[in-house]
C-alpha cells in the first residue's frame, strides 16, 4: 500500500482501472480548522476549491478570534480524490465551517459513508456544533486534531475527554499540510467505517 500513498508528481485525472469501489467522505470541522488545506494536501487530482475573500460583511458573523492572517473562506465545498489502494478510491467533500452553511452540510452528507472531523485545540469548544450535526444525522465519524504550528499539544486522551467522544470514536493527530499524516487519518476513518457498517 505504501507506493499507492506517495503523491504523484503530476495530477492524475483518471481513476485507475483497478479501482472497483469508491467511497464518499466528508471532511468537516468548524471555521478555520484547515479543511481546505487538508483536501489540497491529500488529493491526487487538482482539488476544487470554492474560496472567497473574507470581507467586512463577515464582521460580527464569523468568529475570527484565533485566526490571524485568515483572509479567505470556503463558501460551498472543497473536493478531491485519493486512491487509497489499487481497488479503493475516496472522494473527499470538504464542508464550509460556519453555522449558516448547515443546510449545505446536509446536502453534502447525502450518500457519504462517514466524516473526518478536523479540530483545533485553540478553539476546541467550536467543534461541538459540527459533532452534534453529524450525530443528529447519523453520520459516523472519526476525529483528527490538526496540530497547528505554535499551538499547545495535548495528550489525545485529554482531547477525547474534552470533546466527550465515545471510547470507540477514532481520534488521531495530523498536520493538514502533510499528506502522510492526513492519509493516516483517512485510513483510520475507513477502517472504523468497515467495522461499524455492514458491507454493501
Amino acid at each position: 500500500m505504501g507506493s499507492a500513498l506517495s503523491r504523484p508528481e503530476v495530477d492524475i485525472d483518471h481513476v485507475p482501472a483497478t479501482v472497483t469501489r469508491s467511497v464518499k467522505l466528508l471532511v468537516a470541522g468548524n471555521f478555520g480548522v484547515g479543511k481546505t488545506t487538508f483536501v489540497g494536501s491529500v488529493s491526487e487530482i487538482k482539488p476544487l476549491h470554492t474560496e472567497e475573500t473574507i470581507t467586512e460583511a463577515s464582521v460580527g458573523v464569523d468568529d475570527m478570534a484565533g485566526l490571524p492572517g485568515k483572509s479567505t473562506t470556503t463558501v460551498a465545498m472543497d473536493f478531491g480524490r485519493v486512491t487509497l489502494n489499487p481497488r479503493l478510491a475516496l472522494y473527499l467533500f470538504g464542508t464550509p465551517g460556519q453555522h449558516r452553511f448547515v443546510p449545505l452540510w446536509e446536502e453534502l452528507a447525502r450518500g457519504a459513508l462517514g466524516a473526518l472531523v478536523l479540530v483545533d485545540t485553540r478553539r476546541l469548544e467550536q467543534s461541538d456544533e459540527v459533532l452534534a450535526v453529524l450525530e443528529e444525522r447519523g453520520v459516523p465519524y472519526a476525529v483528527a486534531v490538526n496540530e497547528f504550528e505554535g499551538a499547545t499539544k495535548y495528550p489525545l486522551g485529554e482531547i477525547r475527554d474534552a470533546l466527550d467522544l465515545t471510547p470507540e470514536t477514532p481520534l488521531t493527530a495530523c498536520d493538514a499540510r502533510d499528506r502522510g499524516t492526513c492519509v493516516r487519518s483517512l485510513i483510520t476513518l475507513v477502517e472504523y467505517l468497515r467495522r461499524v457498517q455492514p458491507p454493501q
